[in-house]
């Protein structure tokens, strides 16, 4: 069978965990990793047993045994690192925020149409089996239409990333992590909210710390999304309905969820997941393999619509 050859963009902290994604995968492989330092990518490499190792992202890009750029760079660097991929035709998956402007993903979509290249948002949520179970459990009836989703998310320990707090850079909440539970809801319930509001504390000069958005969305379902970095509380996302809800815990990597009805009855809804990325890169390896420009379900809309959404509560909040 014909293997899906993935070139790794960044030596970031999310990579060994993709990189085990690639190999569970049904035919994804890894033939290489670039760094703007040689002599981390050579240390990336090795440990993570990838066969070359490049000093710059545009050495990746030439090597004719990648098909598939995965870039993880930090959030300001993902539009001029995708755009670099895109122009040697290589397909790419691109961690979020997909970009920091709307303008700029329409153009690198628009740019992966004229060379023919695959390009999706990296959005493994969305792709978990229990993300699936749900949306059918939704799509039933099981717990009654829809009326409320209340998204909370916290990531206490982001000390790590130097440049988390600057705007500039594409740090804060919003941008690193608001996708997640945006796109969710929007898949989950099939359709774009039609009205937003929001707020969030952010010290002058720095990025946002925590953000608290509200969503209207067609069929009168309202919806909350909660992320915070001060705080270390449960995360977790409940969809309420008339006859019961879902509660899912760590939505974005999970493999359990439980329905609790109003009469009492509850009902676990399981899979086994050994990595949350594996079935992301099946999606996209078959995406490939066919020959598709987009993927059908993290489609070019709903990645674009988000940035915008993103871009638009900065301008308010600023």
């Amino acid at each position: 069978m014909k293997k899906v050859r993935y070139g790794i963009l960044s030596t970031a902290q999310i990579v060994p965990r993709f990189v085990r994604g690639i190999r569970e995968s049904s035919v994804g492989e890894v033939t290489a990793i670039a760094s703007r330092d040689l002599e981390r990518a050579k240390e990336a490499a090795e440990k993570l047993e990838i066969p070359k190792a490049y000093g710059s992202y545009e050495a990746l890009c030439l090597d004719q045994e990648v098909d598939i750029v995965y870039i993880a760079t930090y959030n300001k660097g993902h539009y001029e690192a995708a755009k670099l991929a895109l122009t040697h035709k290589k397909h790419v998956l691109l961690e979020k925020p997909f970009t920091l402007k709307a303008a700029e993903a329409e153009e690198l979509f628009a740019l992966a149409r004229k060379n023919d290249c695959f390009l999706m948002e990296a959005q493994k949520a969305v792709f978990l089996p229990i993300t699936s179970q749900v949306k059918q459990v939704i799509e039933q009836g099981e717990i009654g239409r829809v009326r409320h989703i209340r998204s909370v998310t916290a990531y206490p320990n982001i000390d790590h990333l130097k440049w988390f707090h600057s705007l500039d850079a594409g740090g804060g909440v919003l941008h690193s992590s608001g996708s997640y539970p945006l796109e969710y809801i929007q898949y989950i319930l099939g359709s774009a909210p039609d009205g937003y509001t929001g707020y969030s504390s952010m010290e002058k000069g720095r990025s946002d710390d925590q953000f608290e958005l509200v969503l209207k969305f067609p069929g009168q379902v309202l919806a909350s999304i909660f992320i915070t970095v001060e705080l270390d509380i449960p995360s977790e996302m409940v969809i309420y309905g008339e006859k019961g809800k879902i509660t899912i815990p760590y939505f974005w990597k999970t493999d359990h969820a439980t329905i609790s009805y109003n009469d009492g009855r509850e009902e676990e809804l399981t899979s086994i997941v050994s990595s949350e990325f594996v079935f992301e890169v099946d999606h996209v390896n078959e995406c490939i393999l066919s020959g598709l420009p987009e993927s059908p379900i993290m489609t070019e809309k709903l990645t674009v619509d988000t940035v915008g959404l993103v871009e638009e509560m900065y301008k308010q909040w600023l």
